[in-house]
């Protein structure tokens, strides 16, 4: 297994934000975002192969995970999707990168897909599984189909204050049996899984987590500090960045789509791929396919 190793430490917004660097400092830059309950390790085999290539590759933990801490006990501990998207940018400004191919799924795909759609100047190129992760708050009380549903079960249990007990008490067990529906075809290991366990020890986790599955349904207010982001992200905003969009045809979490189901929301250059046995951790599971993405944006960017 690949070490995610040295960290770097630097202060981007309302973090001091935990990150790993590899590749030359000249390099063209990539941003690899985690999702949830995942950490930087899911990029432990993505990284140098960009690295090799020449890229710029950085590599955070969002805030809640890992090393990464609020540089303020004030600070609300939201994880809702303005949040993500103002780390990011804030961790661009911090490290002086006026541009950069954005990369993520989940979590970190949703921080990507909120930079590239309202910062577009800064996004050179996009790819993100599932598509357009941006959230629809206003239609989140719309119903899916049955099975659809099922699959969300895990985010109406954290609506509960049960449910927060229950990630508060065996967040590990709760987070590898995650880890196995919605990668059904993936098999790790136990050490995979405890290595990047590791960052669901921090202390904000718990409070972070509830409070994106529960800002996303409606059900509590958001950061009053992100009023505006979360404003421009209702009126669901078009990504106009050369985009690779990806879904796994395994995914737990998300059912595969067609690239006309989020057509509208890209305005620019964009291709959609849906990869055979391929679950909801995709850099992690396929690493070259991810990386080799990236490559093509890379190379396509001016």
């Amino acid at each position: 297994m690949q070490s995610m190793t040295p960290l770097r430490r630097i202060e981007a917004g309302v973090l001091e934000v935990a990150y790993v660097e590899t590749g030359p400092a000249t390099g063209p830059p990539v941003l690899l975002m985690h999702g949830f309950p995942y950490d930087v390790h899911a990029y432990a085999e993505v990284a140098p192969l960009l690295a090799a290539k020449g890229c710029r590759v950085i590599v955070p933990y969002l805030r809640g995970f890992g090393a990464t801490r609020f540089l303020s006990d004030d600070t609300p501990r939201s994880g809702e999707q303005a949040a993500l998207g103002a780390d990011l940018l804030a961790l661009l400004d911090a490290l002086e990168i006026p541009r950069a191919v954005l990369a993520g799924y989940d979590w970190g795909g949703r921080a990507a897909c909120v930079v590239a759609a309202l910062w577009p100047e800064r996004c050179a190129g996009l790819v993100s599984l599932n598509s357009y992760n941006i959230q629809n708050i206003a239609r989140a009380m719309v119903p899916d189909t049955p099975e659809n549903e099922r699959s969300l079960w895990y985010q109406y249990y954290f609506h509960s204050e049960r449910g927060r007990a229950g990630l508060q008490a065996d967040r590990r067990a709760l987070c590898h049996l995650l880890w196995k529906l919605w990668s059904p075809t993936w098999a790790f290991d136990a050490a995979a899984f405890e290595r990047s366990a590791a960052a669901f020890d921090n202390p904000d986790f718990v409070d972070v987590v509830i409070q994106s599955y529960r800002h996303r349904f409606g059900l509590v207010a958001g950061d009053p500090a992100l009023a505006d982001i979360d404003r421009r992200l209702a009126a669901q905003p078009a990504i106009q960045s050369p985009s690779i969009t990806f879904d796994g045809a395994d995914d737990g979490v998300r059912p595969p789509a067609s690239a006309a189901q989020h057509a509208r929301q890209f305005t620019g250059p964009r291709a959609h791929r849906v990869v055979p046995g391929v679950g909801h951790n995709m850099p992690q599971e396929v690493p070259q396919v991810f990386a080799d993405a990236i490559l093509e944006l890379v190379a396509f960017a001016p």
